[in-house]
C-alpha cells in the first residue's frame, strides 16, 4: 500500500487547482470547481459523522484507537467533528513529540498564533539553536490535530547560571 498523502499536503494541492482554475480566465468552471469541492466536503463530512454516531452507541471506547489516527483526526477536525477540545488536541500533538519537552505558555485564538517553551533538560537552554527543530516537530504534529494552530513560536528556558566556587588567595 502506497503511502497516502497528508490533509495538508491535500488542501494544498485543491487549492493550486481551484487558483488554476480562478486564474485561466473561465469563471463558471471555477465556480463549478468550487461547488464540487463544497458538495464533495459535505458529504464525506456527513459520512464521517454517521461513522462517530455508529461507533459512539458501540461498546466500550473504539473511537480512542481512531482519535489517535493522524489521518482521521486531521478528518474529523477539517469537518468541526472531532470530539476533543483544541487544548485537548494540541496536548495530543505535543505528546507526540515528547523527546522535546514542550509546553503551552499560550495560544492567541485571533492570530491562531501557539507559543511553547522547552525546558534546558532537552536542550533549549544550551544555546544551541536547539528551538528550532523543536518548532518544526510541534509544527508537523499540530497540522494534523490542530490546523487552527497557524504559527508556532518556542521560547527556550534557560538553565540558571553556574556558580563557580573557588579557593581565595589571601
Amino acid at each position: 500500500m502506497s503511502a497516502l498523502p497528508s490533509a495538508e499536503q491535500t488542501g494544498r494541492h485543491v487549492e493550486e487547482v481551484l487558483d488554476r482554475l480562478v486564474t485561466s480566465g473561465d469563471p463558471a468552471a471555477a465556480a463549478a470547481a468550487e461547488e464540487l469541492v463544497r458538495s464533495l466536503m459535505d458529504f464525506y463530512g456527513a459520512g464521517l459523522a454517521r461513522i462517530l454516531h455508529l461507533l459512539s452507541a458501540a461498546p466500550g471506547e473504539p473511537t480512542a484507537h481512531l482519535l489517535r489516527d493522524e489521518l482521521v483526526a486531521s478528518l474529523l477536525v477539517l469537518h468541526d467533528l472531532h470530539p476533543d477540545d483544541r487544548d485537548t488536541r494540541i496536548a495530543r500533538a505535543l505528546d507526540s513529540v515528547r523527546e522535546h519537552d514542550l509546553d503551552v505558555v499560550g495560544f492567541d485564538e485571533e492570530s491562531g498564533a501557539l507559543t511553547l517553551r522547552a525546558s534546558a533538560s532537552a536542550g533549549g537552554g544550551c544555546g544551541c539553536g536547539s528551538g528550532a527543530g523543536a518548532r518544526e516537530a510541534a509544527e508537523a504534529a499540530l497540522a494534523c490535530f490542530a490546523p487552527e494552530v497557524r504559527t508556532v513560536a518556542v521560547d527556550l528556558q534557560q538553565a540558571p547560571a553556574l556558580l563557580q566556587i573557588g579557593t581565595r588567595t589571601r
